[in-house]
């Protein structure tokens, strides 16, 4: 299992563009901004001229934008490097299990998934509804559930589940659609063409690091095939 940055020729000219058009484009500004000034003060009204003031205000306009331009360039190369910097913290996480909040499963049909809801109430009559592409409803029976987080175990043998992917929610007696957090293992980061960090969860697929709601450690099986 490996981190997919993509290459680093894609990753390391986009910003080098960027500064570059950032760049051009305020020193166009500026000459810009300095011709005009220049045409001003030749064609004014000698009989009645300009005030000075004016165009000390018009300067400092101009220093004003070129700062904000420069502002907006430091805040994009500080985000792509905080970008890198996740990826690469993710990356040091591939072979974990990890607990993602989800709406969907994929399982192979056997092995059994663990998962966990949150209920913000005592749920008397609780379960969780799986749902096929074909329509087909699967149920996980809870029961009575007290509020707070209720870990629950997905069993595709006993439920009955092919393989393949399914949505899910969870029915409360209270009316509540607390999310789900499904275990899997981290398989892989990678950036996306638009430059967002993707990762490849087991039994979720592809979420977004926003999605990861644990951390549980490598498991001694990962661990041994790291060590191979």
């Amino acid at each position: 299992m490996t981190v997919s940055l993509l290459n680093n020729g894609a990753s390391a000219n986009p910003p080098a563009t960027g500064g570059s058009i950032t760049g051009n484009s305020a020193s166009a500004t500026s000459d810009m901004f300095t011709k005009l000034l220049v045409a001003q003060i030749k064609n004014q009204d000698p009989l009645s001229p300009s005030d000075p003031a004016q165009f000390v205000q018009q300067l400092t306009q101009l220093s004003q934008t070129e700062s904000l331009q420069n502002l907006s360039s430091l805040t994009s190369a500080n985000a792509s490097v905080l970008q890198s910097m996740q990826v690469l913290a993710l990356g040091a996480q591939v072979g974990s299990d990890v607990m993602a909040e989800t709406g969907t499963l994929t399982t192979d049909g056997s092995t059994k998934v663990h998962a966990q809801t949150t209920l913000s109430a005592t749920s008397s009559s609780t379960r969780v509804v799986l749902t096929g592409i074909d329509g087909a409803k699967h149920n996980v029976n809870l029961g009575v559930a007290a509020a707070g987080t209720v870990p629950f175990t997905i069993d595709p043998t006993a439920l009955g589940l092919p393989a393949g992917t399914y949505t899910m929610t969870v029915e409360t007696s209270t009316k509540e659609n607390p999310p789900v957090d499904l275990q899997g293992r981290l398989n892989s980061v990678r950036l996306s063409s638009a430059g967002s960090v993707v990762l490849n969860i087991g039994n979720i697929g592809e979420v977004a690091p926003t999605a990861i709601t644990a951390f549980n450690g490598k498991s001694t099986a990962s661990a041994t095939q790291s060590s191979l």
